[in-house]
């Protein structure tokens, strides 16, 4: 008997020193959860119970439990690199077998997906072909590399301030390239559904007290301008083009029964019939000067306290759609409408991007792309007129070019953004973490990940953060939890252990060959 308590006492040593020397050789790998030898001592079974004299019949490992305490968090330069801090697991896939673990080394495989350093796809709740967060819907997470699409200007939001004490400028009629015709003016980039940029430029005249004429020209022109242009360079180019030929092709690129078609036409005309007659290139810069000059205008007015009024139907009854006061269709000079809440759009359609070309002086060209849809919304309502110089204090419009990815970054919930050269930012998804309800019932896979049990329990999915969840932190990877110095207190009482017991079987063995010698 006493032999095999002591031989007991040397596998419980041996298997202390396994746990402890395991330990020390994790000490550096991320994510690993110390583990801790537990042992219990043996009595032997009587038909009538143990009684109160039982000796003992030596010890046994009753368990090797992991603690799962918080390691510690060390930041990197890489912001797929994760840690949890709190509680939770990530939860990762290798080909739909599920485990879990709290080494956050991730990176992206070729197509994209977030995978751990052993090609395991992480887990988290994705998006659908239009970007939107499918919460609840648990798959591969995965980086979209490819460019972002444009996207066209549909609002436009403006805060000014117009200097009540100016007076009417001492020029007319209204000219961009004229200072002496307009008061102010300031200018926003938009872009159309290419993402071509184009300057939204806003010239303000005072016309009387409390009152003023916003003049708009986009890329320095008229709206349809680069209609007009472009027909008349295209016509330009052609052999046997005339002076007529190019004012025809101009004027036959716009609405006959528009404002633009008409001015066009009249000065056109006029230009045509002096002597001795224009060349083709002082028809054509006649068309790219008719264009610069025309814009579209919008009256504006405020009160005694130099607040902006609603804009006033009665005073732009040529600019508005008459459905706004009164049935009927809008008409082709009807470039604005007055919204519900007070702010104004851009009609869809009454807009065409263009480019400017490598002309000097440039002129814009039709460039083949088209403006939002639903029109471009303009909210000035927050327009101002007081006794102080002209400020823009704030504007900002919701269109952009395209964009290539630049980088990627993680929020403490997990939510996954990307971010593009264009200066935008896109969900890409968000990383889950798992718990359960007894992380000691985990059976551990190596690798430094586990899997769930029957004692462990189901595992409850959530962002970070949520209840009980620990924060993820982007950029970070959290240390293994082994206390050295603990180890190597304990590998030193476990050689203790080992040596005493192996005494216990010296002197056990010594015994018996003194009873064996007796004769």
């Amino acid at each position: 008997m006493s032999f095999n308590i002591g031989l007991s006492g040397l596998r419980a040593a041996t298997k202390d020193l396994n746990v402890t020397g395991n330990n020390i050789a994790n000490a550096g790998t991320v994510g690993f959860k110390q583990s801790r030898a537990e042992f219990a001592d043996v009595y032997a079974s009587a038909v009538l119970g143990t009684g109160k004299n039982q000796q003992g019949s030596g010890v046994l490992l009753g368990n090797v439990s992991q603690l799962f305490n918080q390691g510690d968090i060390n930041y990197t330069q890489n912001p797929l690199d994760l840690a949890i801090n709190g509680n939770g697991f990530f939860q990762v896939s290798n080909n739909g077998a599920l485990s879990y673990t709290r080494a956050g080394f991730f990176g992206t495989d070729k197509d994209g997906f977030i995978v751990d350093n052993f090609g395991y796809n992480l887990q988290g709740y994705r998006v659908d072909n239009n970007g939107n967060l499918q919460t609840g819907v648990i798959g591969n997470l995965q980086i979209q590399k490819a460019s972002q699409d444009p996207k066209a200007t549909s609002e436009i939001r403006q805060s000014l301030n117009l200097n009540s004490t100016s007076n009417v400028p001492p020029n007319a009629p209204f000219l961009a390239s004229d200072p002496g015709t307009y008061n102010e003016s300031t200018s926003t980039d938009i872009y159309d559904s290419q993402g071509n940029a184009h300057t939204f430029s806003q010239f303000f005249v005072k016309t009387g007290p409390n009152n003023w004429t916003m003049n708009v020209l986009i890329d320095g022109a008229h709206p349809h301008a680069g209609l007009a242009n472009l027909a008349a360079k295209t016509e330009m180019k052609q052999a046997g083009s005339t002076p007529a030929s190019i004012a025809a092709a101009a004027i036959g690129a716009l609405d006959p029964t528009s404002d633009f078609g008409s001015r066009m036409n009249t000065e056109l005309d006029a230009l045509q019939s002096q002597t001795p007659p224009p060349s083709a290139e002082q028809v054509m810069a006649a068309v790219a000067r008719i264009g610069n000059s025309s814009p579209i205008s919008l009256n504006v007015a405020f009160d005694s306290a130099g607040r902006m009024l609603p804009i006033d139907p009665a005073a732009n009854p040529s600019l508005f759609d008459p459905s706004a006061t009164s049935p009927g269709t809008p008409g082709v000079d009807q470039f604005w409408e007055l919204n519900p809440d007070g702010t104004v759009s851009l009609r869809p359609g009454q807009w065409t991007p263009a480019t400017m070309s490598e002309d000097k002086p440039p002129v814009a060209l039709a460039n083949g792309s088209t403006m939002n849809p639903t029109g471009v919304q303009l909210d000035m309502r927050n327009a101002s007129q007081f006794a102080s110089s002209f400020a823009v204090t704030e504007v900002a419009q919701d269109g952009y070019t395209t964009g290539e990815l630049s980088g990627i970054e993680i929020d403490d919930t997990g939510m996954i953004f990307a971010r593009y050269t264009n200066g935008q930012s896109k969900v890409q998804g968000q990383v889950i973490l798992a718990d359960f309800a007894n992380v000691q019932g985990l059976t551990p896979v190596g690798k430094t990940q586990w899997v769930q049990s029957l004692e462990s329990g189901e595992p409850v999915r959530n962002p970070g953060g949520t209840g009980t969840l620990g924060a993820i932190q982007s950029g970070a990877l959290e240390g293994s939890n082994v206390e050295l110095s603990d180890q190597l207190v304990n590998l030193i009482v476990a050689q203790r252990n080992y040596q005493a017991n192996a005494k216990t079987i010296e002197t056990n063995s010594a015994i018996t060959q003194t009873i064996i010698n007796i004769r």
